[in-house]
């Protein structure tokens, strides 16, 4: 009985209705198959042979002859110790994960139910730092590592990333929404700020959480241009800069690039596939109350 008036209301609204939803998921089904297409071929090259690919008369989208022989050579291959590079990756991105949405918690919780002075040019200031290009501050952010000896360390890539301005505005947006009432009752209670941040606030932001820290760790896992700046030493270096140095070292086999590249995204597509549904749910609730 509750759908009768929802259906009645589409029908007012004639065939205008229909066929613009239609045409949305229209839209939607062609720019899903043109986002993934490129990247399933890729998949899908990597069981290839090298002349199967180059050559025009047995190119096809699906193997002729499925082959791992690419994968066999990658993993078997001593001058490239992946497990190294994963675990470069792993500890940078995870760390760099626990720090940003620790401050980005923290301070998001400040901004969304203190008031003090200064309270909103302060949030305008880290606002205002999203938009300074990453170019105009490497240089200086180089050179502090440089003097306190954290180049060629992986902490040079985590000790300058612990404050994330857009994590501070996500999570503050999140926080605005938890009724004022909740915490007044706990502060009664004898509460302690960090008690009531640390077992009240917490909780209820796993959503938010959850998606600020993937959105951190594919960042971190994808970066490039900044490992490949503070890391100068090939065993500290990270798989980004692997791919493409191996890449360059295999110009003659699109095989090898293409399963080389596939291990370097893989773990981070695992992980979105798992945590997808909290970035839906963390952006949608983020935006309760401006």
């Amino acid at each position: 009985m509750a759908t009768i008036p929802a259906e009645r209301g589409r029908a007012s609204q004639g065939p205008s209705w229909w066929y613009n939803q239609k045409l949305i998921y229209v839209l939607l089904i062609v720019g899903c198959v043109a986002t993934l297409v490129p990247f399933v071929w890729t998949i899908l090259a990597s069981f290839k042979t090298h002349a199967e690919i180059i050559n025009p008369a047995t190119q096809a989208f699906f193997p002729r002859e499925f082959t791992t022989a690419n994968y066999d050579t990658i993993l078997n291959d001593e001058a490239l110790p992946l497990g190294r590079f994963y675990f470069n990756s792993t500890i940078i991105a995870v760390l760099n994960v626990i720090t940003q949405t620790f401050t980005s918690a923290l301070f998001g919780y400040v901004f969304a139910k203190f008031h003090f002075r200064g309270k909103r040019l302060l949030f305008g200031y880290i606002i205002a730092t999203m938009m300074i290009p990453f170019q105009l501050t490497m240089i200086p952010s180089y050179l502090v590592l440089l003097k306190f000896g954290l180049t060629n360390n992986l902490l040079g890539l985590v000790v300058l990333s612990w404050f994330n301005a857009f994590g501070i505005f996500l999570m503050r947006q999140f926080m605005m929404s938890i009724p004022d009432e909740l915490l007044d009752a706990a502060r009664v209670d004898g509460a302690s700020e960090w008690a009531i941040f640390l077992r009240i606030v917490l909780p209820q932001t796993t959503a938010a959480l959850a998606t600020f820290g993937i959105l951190v760790f594919i960042s971190n896992w994808n970066s490039y241009l900044w490992p490949l700046i503070v890391l100068r030493e090939g065993d500290v270096r990270t798989l980004p800069i692997i791919l493409t140095w191996y890449n360059d070292a295999h110009t003659s086999n699109i095989g090898l690039q293409m399963a080389a590249s596939v291990l370097v995204v893989m773990p981070i597509l695992v992980v979105y596939m798992f945590m997808n549904r909290w970035v839906v749910r963390g952006f949608a609730l983020s935006g309760l109350k401006g």
